[in-house]
């Protein structure tokens, strides 16, 4: 039986992609563009649990799937990073901007940023939207580095995707009853 959780083959500071049969160092763009998405993946993991408490709808669905859905997508611009024939399509993209617009037409006016908190899955958006960013960061470093094409629809859904976040941090402390408070700049 061969053993599946580790392989040893990345002792060395070196990893594989997809398909290939090159090693790439942990430290290279790459690596870090996949890390970062699965970072976002898995914090993602810990914001679909614990929206299960309060079963908000957004645009007809509810935060645990809309989540569920991000997150199959980040597998595929994981995949496409990685050098698979996989990329994100225009459809995910205006998918993600519906529900954006469904979730601000809920909301009062947004003139303002927001300190970070309210209830606890408010606050851990608030936190998921700036690991997207991150992962945004870096898929866009490993698009300007022209080892891998990464697609237009690819970087349109990362930038999107904070943009989610944000919006179902809002929502989730409206439909929570909280005040969201402004930074005061002292």
């Amino acid at each position: 039986m061969e053993l599946m959780l580790y392989t040893g083959k990345g002792d060395g500071g070196d990893t594989g992609l997809f398909g290939c049969d090159q090693r790439i160092s942990k430290s290279s763009a790459i690596a870090e563009a996949l890390g970062t998405l699965d970072e976002v993946n898995s914090f993602l993991g810990v914001c679909k649990v614990k929206s299960e408490d309060l079963e908000f709808v957004v645009a007809g669905k509810t935060f645990k799937e809309v989540l569920e859905e991000v997150q199959q997508h980040l597998f595929v611009i994981q995949a496409e990073v990685a050098g698979a024939e996989k990329t994100i399509s225009k459809e995910m993209v205006v998918e993600m901007e519906m529900i954006i617009n469904e979730a601000e037409k809920e909301l009062p006016e947004i003139k303002t940023f927001f300190v970070s908190g309210g209830v606890q899955l408010a606050a851990m958006f608030d936190f998921a939207r700036t690991l997207s960013r991150r992962a945004e960061r870096r898929v866009v470093a490993v698009s300007e580095e022209g080892v891998v094409k990464v697609g237009e629809h690819t970087l349109a859904f990362l930038n999107r995707l904070s943009s989610l976040l944000y919006a179902m941090a809002r929502l989730t402390n409206h439909k929570s009853g909280i005040t969201e408070e402004p930074p005061t700049y002292k």
